[in-house]
């Protein structure tokens, strides 16, 4: 089944989408030079504008996987930053990256600039291939026209077969890649799995250069996101199933955030609409802060990105190995001033670079997740209402003093409650509210939402009437 995407398609398998569990998916890495088109083709292969792109080379760094169908099949497609013989530094790392999704890989695309032809780098990447021994096809992308296409044949000159040309921008021969991929995949056995459900979703989010990427490879074991003191490494969202505290968790590693969404450009705009749907994604966000310096109005935004998404929320002081007392006097300061309005978030000093703490992060994630998922029994929720309400009314406006008559939990995830009133709360009586349920119940690490809805006045003739 196909929908159309405003021009792109997107492969729908009603088996798949019935429910039917299936054993691990084969892998299909995209490698190339920079600026060949690889994250366009991705885009192609999975159906949707996902992976981020833009006309000048190095936007993908990471390796970042996705889950593609095609005719029945489900596979991975693994997206790489552009690989490059003799790198030096970021682009070094960023090479190695294309390597590891090689090694780990079942078939390879390797893409090549039809419009180009071959250059010494991709001349010198089939070698790196040939020495994988993972089964390679060859892709002339860009080839927009039939010239283009009859081009592309000079590119048996690689030895590696047939090139396939296709246009990843406009879908030209994007049917018969796809085929080609589907004969040189291995057979993915079907395994039938009975969880009552996957591993928790984390958002790792914070603006860039405060180890993000650094503390996903401390749990993972190995580089499996580029890291480097030049802020903005990462730009698409990084997915990796790693364990913490004996259970398996999915990380998202995102991109630094230095601006609101709505200024940012070019990369940085893709960047941020990724990392805001990783945190709508997830279950849990941990907010990393940058322990030796001042906690900035960006930290202010990303903090409030995740309470707004309704997520469960830690806050990660990392380079805590920075922090001296001096820093930690007027960090305290920093936290009661500009935290203020988030006390329940579970807060942690760590250093993902030393290790430092790190064991902690998982029982603070459960507490956050087993408080975003809490529900009070309606009974018990308003018996504990009815003595706060007697023991501290709602102050006196106008004569009149509202009172809440009944409440109940709406929701779960985050938790919800609706309060039923005799007449509008004030919001200072509202937050007292949210202050006292939090320290009968717990709730630490989660947002709570709570709204108002005053009974209604029957006016003349019958009519309700809202009151306020």
């Amino acid at each position: 089944m196909t929908e159309e995407l405003g021009g792109w398609v997107e492969l729908r398998d009603p088996e798949l989408e019935a429910g039917e569990p299936s054993g691990p998916q084969p892998v299909v890495a995209v490698v190339g030079r920079p600026n060949v088109g690889k994250s366009t083709l991705v885009n192609r292969i999975i159906g949707r504008r996902q992976a981020v792109v833009e006309d000048i080379p190095g936007v993908t760094r990471d390796r970042v996987p996705y889950d593609a169908q095609w005719n029945g099949r489900a596979f991975t497609v693994v997206d790489t930053g552009g690989w490059e013989p003799d790198a030096k530094d970021r682009a070094a790392a960023i090479a190695a990256q294309a390597e590891a999704a090689v090694a780990t890989a079942d078939v390879v695309l390797f893409v090549v600039d039809a419009t180009v032809g071959a250059t010494d780098v991709d001349e010198a990447a089939v070698k790196m291939l040939r020495r994988s021994a993972k089964p390679v096809i060859l892709v002339g992308n860009k080839a927009d026209n039939t010239a283009v296409e009859m081009e592309a044949t000079a590119l048996w000159s690689l030895g590696l077969g047939e090139p396939y040309p296709v246009s990843a921008l406009h879908g030209r021969g994007s049917g018969d890649l796809l085929d080609a991929i589907m004969e040189a995949l291995p057979e993915a056995p079907k395994v039938v799995e009975h969880r009552p459900r996957g591993p928790r979703r984390v958002a790792l989010v914070g603006r860039p250069n405060v180890g993000k990427s650094s503390l996903l490879n401390r749990f993972s074991g190995e580089e499996r996101a580029v890291v480097d003191s030049v802020a903005g490494t990462t730009v698409d969202p990084v997915d990796s199933l790693v364990e913490i505290g004996g259970e398996t968790w999915q990380l998202v590693d995102t991109a630094g955030l230095r601006k609101r969404v709505g200024k940012a450009s070019g990369t940085e705009y893709y960047a941020s609409l990724r990392t805001a749907s990783a945190i709508e994604a997830a279950e849990v966000a941990v907010v990393l802060l940058d322990a030796s310096e001042v906690i900035s109005e960006q930290d202010q935004r990303i903090l409030s990105m995740v309470v707004e998404a309704g997520r469960a929320l830690v806050i990660a002081f990392n380079k805590w190995d920075m922090v001296d007392a001096d820093r930690r006097y007027y960090l305290d300061k920093e936290i009661d001033r500009e935290l203020r309005r988030i006390p329940w978030a579970i807060r942690l000093n760590l250093s993902a670079k030393t290790g430092r703490a790190v064991d902690k992060l998982a029982p603070a994630l459960r507490k956050a997740l087993a408080s975003w998922e809490t529900r009070i029994p309606t009974a018990q929720l308003n018996q504990w209402l009815t003595a706060l309400v007697q023991a501290t009314p709602h102050p006196v406006r106008g004569g009149r003093a509202p009172r809440i008559l009944f409440a109940t939990q709406a929701g779960v995830a985050p938790p919800r409650f609706v309060l039923f009133t005799t007449g509008p709360l004030d919001a200072g009586y509202q937050r007292f509210v949210e202050r006292k349920l939090r320290e009968e119940f717990g709730y630490e690490g989660t947002p709570i939402e709570i709204s108002v809805r005053p009974r209604k006045k029957v006016g003349p003739g019958g009519r309700g009437k809202a009151h306020g």
